[in-house]
């Protein structure tokens, strides 16, 4: 983010996640997805995409084959939650930026919104 580190508070992170660059974004959405799947499941890393996305579940999987991810492989686990490989996730953030119009603003909504996990890490 900067020399002085992450920022202090959710709007602050908002702030200088406006000003970075759309490949940045990109990169740390792709990490924070892995993150995120490996310390509370690929569970929550996709719900959270989804729901800052605002993706129904057939929006999701069409993002998700834009970006170069297997549709076969998108399923749901036990409880019905949807789910796709912890090693594909990254597919999601190309899948974005060909699908919805409004991507950039949705993966800054999808960082905010993991604000605390990033400051756990």
């Amino acid at each position: 983010m900067g020399a002085t580190g992450l920022a202090t508070n959710p709007n602050e992170y908002r702030d200088r996640l406006i000003e970075q660059p759309d490949d940045q974004l990109d990169n740390w959405t792709s990490e924070l997805l892995r993150d995120v799947a490996k310390r509370r499941g690929v569970v929550k890393a996709v719900a959270d995409i989804q729901r800052a996305a605002k993706l129904d579940e057939k929006g999701l999987r069409r993002v998700f084959a834009r970006g170069g991810g297997v549709p076969a492989t998108v399923g749901k686990d036990a409880e019905g939650h949807l789910i796709v490989p912890a090693i594909a996730l990254h597919f999601l953030v190309p899948g974005l930026r060909s699908e919805v119009p409004e991507a950039r603003d949705s993966l800054i909504a999808y960082l905010v919104s993991n604000f605390d996990e990033i400051v756990y890490v």
